[in-house]
């Protein structure tokens, strides 16, 4: 199995659109990244009725630093219909802030084709480049 099957796999597998209160429902969305390390994290979104949610892709990387690691690879986010999708623009500005290389993070635009994009070709002339160097 490819990569991106794997990555697609790995988050369908923890969707599983939920609802966990009458305030707050999961899984319409579930994402799995890939770090430089070769591990995969998944998550999935968390939508609440106050809008204290988190994005599928977040929750991921949340997990990912949690397990001590900062710099992604790849990224699949799967849409409630089973369709990949890209990240939005909370997701990309937070993904954009890990590394000094994020902009090279490769998200999967269709599994079908496996038509790829850069991060940096989602969120262009990126305000933070510059503070990297003096990290």
């Amino acid at each position: 199995m490819d990569i991106w099957n794997e990555l697609y796999e790995a988050a369908r597998k923890v969707q599983n659109n939920r609802t966990i209160s009458p305030f707050i429902d999961a899984g319409g969305v579930a994402a799995a990244i890939l770090t430089k390390a070769g591990n995969i994290y998944v998550g999935v979104c968390i939508d609440t009725a106050s809008t204290l949610g988190m994005c599928a892709e977040r929750n991921a990387i949340a997990n990912m630093i949690t397990n001590g690691e900062s710099q992604i690879d790849k990224v699949v986010a799967v849409m409630p219909d089973g369709k990949v999708g890209s990240p939005c623009g909370a997701c990309r500005e937070y993904m954009m802030q890990l590394d000094k290389d994020s902009g090279e993070i490769e998200i999967l635009l269709d599994l079908d084709t496996q038509q790829t994009i850069q991060l940096k070709e989602l969120i262009p002339n990126w305000w933070g480049t510059k503070r990297f160097p003096i990290f």
